[in-house]
């Protein structure tokens, strides 16, 4: 196995083609000094969200729209997104995108306010995937309110679970890294979970509800 595995891991992030849509969102998303999912963890994002059927699905950091619209591509034309964000310019940015996609208004239902505050609101097992790419603090508690709204059969996927390559590293102990390593463990450990890490873009950690 090589050492080096930038080289394909450039390759694979240079592979999917986005449209005029993902590149006007992410052009907001760097106007707005925001950091958008990768062009890979985006082509995966559609990918699973198709794979999944999801019918109901939650975000937890809307940012200018490039998931949300990734994850409404691979959607069915009846499925819903949930997408939560406390910045209503993000999610001003993130409606614009999502017009320009020329997903369905009553596909969408956009909710200004933290993610500590709103996902304790939502239904109990009624959403078939969650995605969480919101402030790595609270992860741990979007976390676990992720894996209570999931169904039996739920896909909940968190973003920058590798924290820039720092989580495999003992040695780093930023928070940011110390909280992203007791995620993982957390999710490994949790026996009504079945789980793996992908290293497209900063890190995928995938886990489906039991």
């Amino acid at each position: 196995m090589s050492a080096d595995k930038s080289t394909s891991w450039s390759y694979t992030e240079g592979l999917p083609v986005e449209d005029d849509v993902l590149r006007r969102a992410r052009e907001r998303s760097h106007e707005l000094g925001l950091f958008p999912v990768s062009h890979g963890v985006a082509a995966a994002l559609s990918v699973l969200a198709a794979s999944s059927k999801a019918q109901t699905v939650v975000e937890v950091g809307t940012g200018a729209g490039v998931s949300g619209v990734a994850l409404l591509r691979g959607l069915g034309p009846r499925a819903v997104l949930t997408t939560i964000d406390p910045d209503v310019d993000h999610l001003k940015a993130a409606r614009e995108a999502f017009i320009e996609s020329g997903s369905a208004a009553n596909r969408i239902r956009t909710i200004s306010g933290r993610g500590q505050d709103v996902l304790p609101r939502l239904t109990d097992a009624a959403y078939d995937l969650v995605f969480i790419d919101a402030d790595k603090p609270s992860f741990p508690e979007y976390v676990e309110q992720g894996i209570r709204l999931l169904k039996s059969g739920g896909l909940l996927i968190v973003n920058d679970a590798l924290d820039k390559d720092r989580v495999s590293d003992p040695a780093i102990r930023e928070a940011s890294t110390v909280v992203l390593r007791r995620v993982g463990k957390a999710i490994r450990d949790n026996e009504n979970l079945i789980s793996a890490m992908l290293p497209t873009g900063d890190g995928l950690l995938l886990a489906v509800k039991r």
